[in-house]
C-alpha cells in the first residue's frame, strides 16, 4: 500500500473525530449558501481558502479551467455541478474562482497559439475553454511575456465564465454571481493564499466595485482591463 494513502487516512481518521457531530442537521439534505467553481488544481484549497469546515456550507465544485459550461445536444448550457444548488437547494451565491498561474488558461492559450496534443479528455476541456478564451488571446499586448499573459487570461477567464452564467436563463436573477482569483504567485497586493474579487455580477471595474460593495473593498483588485 502507498505510504501516501496511508497517511490520507489517517488524517482522515482526525477528520471523522473532530466532524462526526457536525453531520446531524445534513444527513439527509442540503441547503449550501454558496456554490463555487474551482480549477482543479492540487494548489487550489477549494473548501480550505474560505476556512470551511462546516459540512453543507459550500457546494463545491471542480474542474480544469472552472468552467460553469458544458456542452450538450441543445448546445452549451450552464454545467449540471454548479447548476445543481441553484436549482434544487436554493443556493443564492455563485463564486467562480480562478487562480494565478492557472495551467488550463496556460494549455488553451499554447493550443490558441501554437497547438497542442492532449489526450481526447483534456482536448475536450480546452475545446470549452477555447471559445470563451481566443478574443482575450486576440487582445494581449504585443510586448506581453508568457507569465503576465497567462494571469490576464485567468481575469479574462473569469470574466466569460460569469459573463456565461449571468446571460443564463436557468440563473435566476436573484441569484449572485462573483469572480475571484486565488493568488499564490505575488501576482496581486497582499498575501499569497488571497482571495481578490474582480467581479461582481458582471461590473468589473474596480472603482465603481468598490464604491457599490464597500463591504469588500480591501479584496476588490483587478490587474487587467479588457
Amino acid at each position: 500500500m502507498h505510504r501516501e494513502f496511508i497517511e490520507l487516512l489517517e488524517a482522515n481518521a482526525e477528520h471523522a473525530e473532530t466532524h462526526k457531530s457536525k453531520f446531524d442537521d445534513v444527513q439527509d439534505s442540503q441547503e449550501p449558501d454558496v456554490v463555487t467553481v474551482c480549477c482543479s488544481d492540487s494548489r487550489v484549497l477549494q473548501d480550505h481558502m474560505w476556512g470551511n469546515d462546516e459540512p453543507g456550507r459550500i457546494f463545491t465544485c471542480g474542474n480544469i479551467g472552472n468552467r460553469v459550461v458544458q456542452r450538450t445536444d441543445a448546445g452549451d448550457v450552464v454545467s449540471g455541478d454548479v447548476l445543481y444548488p441553484v436549482a434544487h437547494t436554493g443556493t443564492e451565491t455563485v463564486v467562480v474562482v480562478g487562480h494565478t498561474g492557472c495551467g488550463a488558461v496556460t494549455a488553451t492559450y499554447d493550443e490558441l497559439t501554437d497547438g497542442l496534443s492532449e489526450p481526447d479528455g483534456i482536448s475536450h476541456c480546452l475545446e470549452l475553454l477555447k471559445p470563451h478564451l481566443e478574443p482575450g488571446v486576440e487582445l494581449l499586448p504585443d510586448d506581453v511575456d508568457r507569465a503576465a499573459a497567462i494571469n490576464r487570461l485567468v481575469e479574462y477567464n473569469v470574466d466569460r465564465q460569469v459573463e456565461f452564467l449571468a446571460e443564463s436563463d436557468d440563473i435566476p436573477a436573484t441569484v449572485d454571481v462573483i469572480g475571484v482569483v486565488y493568488d499564490f504567485q505575488d501576482v496581486y497586493s497582499g498575501n499569497r493564499g488571497e482571495v481578490h474579487v474582480i467581479n461582481v455580477d458582471g461590473e468589473t471595474d474596480v472603482d465603481a466595485l468598490r464604491e457599490e460593495h464597500p463591504d469588500l473593498e480591501s479584496r476588490i483588485e483587478r490587474r487587467w482591463e479588457y
